[in-house]
């Protein structure tokens, strides 16, 4: 009889903690099922104002073509779903990334050049036995002919960022960065990872030889969120949790950005429309958002998270470039820079939004930020209503919007400030194997108290440009 009770004690216990389980994990796909539908909600409601307003169109367009349906972009990373000549790309990072990290980089040039020599060399021999570029070539040009089923635009996106990760491995080939790979002017990259990096880029119409914030961070999750080319496997855990947190936060600003890209749009319509009244509704629904929207970086950009002793070393300089090229067209030599939190589509809208002066130059955008995100951009700057409301009669609401917009910039500025303060913190850490560098203004000052120095004017000029 015992046995009997304690069996049905334990059977009882099992349903409970079943039953909370089960309970737990259903609420858990409600909230994700219900974001998920609300996102869809604010794809779909910018999409029917694509005929009302240029600034819907575009950014209706920039989802639905190079977001392949969604922002941040859809990506599909499944390799066994992606067509049989492009499956040799991400088999070969795969194998080839774990020899990518030292655990302590060697200080001594000769054997940091044999180590790049070699790890390129390998490279090079897998791409030339597995690749076969005639048949990559046919995908490339049935996506560039709109056939589209044969290429989806989700793996397109997916191929982007592996060739994307693949040219960064190879341009560096070994982490941490080193002195040796830092001085070398021109990179010659094998063919395999030329020609379909030049079809890739003319498509979204940003020819740098580096990659992007969208090609190396957005597009490097797939659609659970998970974090696929990796630069440090093997290493320890702080190192490869703090290289997901920082690549987490580019993909999470953008991701908390949708509701408030669609806010603008209907903000600007409204106000087009005379509508002052509907125009502070969205105009205050942007504002209560910012917070969040910056929130990934300012939870995350600290040393219990991204600790700094490694950033710098083991995360930060993979994404750089600093190398270059004779521009065919000017006969000039032409350096391109790597990744920086200024190609962001968040930073980009919100000043073009706001009227703020560009911070990028023509140039730079043009190099790094894809077409469709800048020509979203210049909609949105020759829309921008914020400088006329000085001129309106107040009708209770235009004050109103007002007040929301300097609530905005005082967001955005405290995001800029802190940015700043965290930079130079982050920046300052020892790193005997290399030179001062940023990712995205590669190679700086001989010490890195005047790079720091020389950085600092940058971000000041910027914080105050923030009004």
């Amino acid at each position: 009889m015992q046995l009997l009770i304690a069996f049905v004690l334990g059977s009882f216990t099992i349903a409970v903690i079943w039953k909370s389980i089960f309970s737990k994990f259903t609420q858990l796909r409600l909230r994700q099922k219900t974001v998920s539908n609300k996102r869809h909600g604010k794809i779909e409601a910018i999409k029917a104002l694509t005929e009302h307003h240029e600034v819907a169109e575009l950014l209706s367009d920039l989802i639905q073509k190079d977001g392949a349906g969604s922002w941040p972009p859809n990506t599909n990373h499944v390799h066994a779903t992606w067509p049989s000549p492009l499956r040799a790309y991400k088999e070969i990072y795969l194998e080839l990334a774990p020899l990518l990290p030292q655990e302590e980089p060697p200080l001594d040039d000769k054997v940091n050049v044999k180590l790049i020599s070699e790890f390129r060399e390998r490279f090079r021999e897998l791409l030339r036995e597995r690749v076969n570029l005639v048949e990559v070539k046919k995908l490339l040009e049935a996506a560039d002919a709109g056939r589209w089923v044969d290429f989806p635009r989700d793996v397109y996106n997916a191929f982007y960022c592996c060739v994307a990760s693949s040219r960064h491995a190879y341009r560096w080939a070994t982490i941490p960065v080193v002195k040796v790979a830092q001085l070398e002017k021109e990179i010659k990259l094998p063919i395999e990872l030329v020609e379909p990096w030049q079809s890739l880029q003319r498509h979204f119409g940003c020819p740098s030889d580096a990659g992007n914030v969208t090609c190396n961070q957005l597009l490097n999750f797939d659609k659970a969120g998970t974090h696929i080319h990796k630069i440090n496997t093997g290493m320890a855990p702080q190192v490869l949790s703090g290289e997901v947190a920082f690549s987490q936060i580019f993909y999470d600003m953008e991701r908390l950005s949708l509701p408030v890209y669609h806010d603008m749009v209907y903000a600007i319509i409204a106000m087009n429309q005379g509508d002052t009244a509907a125009c502070a509704g969205h105009v205050a629904s942007i504002t209560s958002q910012m917070q969040g929207v910056i929130g990934p970086y300012m939870i995350n950009m600290h040393d219990k998270i991204i600790a700094q002793s490694i950033w710098m070393s083991k995360i930060q300089g993979f994404f750089a470039w600093n190398a270059g090229k004779q521009n065919t067209e000017t006969d000039e030599w032409e350096k391109y820079d790597g990744l920086s939190g200024n190609q962001m589509l968040l930073f980009q809208a919100m000043d073009a939004f706001l009227g703020i002066e560009q911070y990028l130059s023509d140039r730079e955008l043009e190099l790094s930020v894809p077409r469709r995100q800048r020509e979203l951009c210049h909609a949105l700057r020759r829309h921008s209503f914020r400088g006329s409301l000085y001129k309106m009669e107040d009708d209770g609401y235009v004050a109103e919007i007002l007040r929301s917009f300097d609530m905005i910039l005082k967001q955005l500025r405290l995001f800029r400030a802190a940015h700043r303060t965290r930079s130079k913190v982050y920046l300052s850490q020892p790193a005997p194997e290399r030179l001062p560098m940023t990712a995205g203004m590669s190679l700086l000052k001989p010490s890195i108290d005047e790079s720091i120095e020389f950085l600092d004017v940058f971000m000041v000029r910027r914080l105050g440009e923030t009004i």
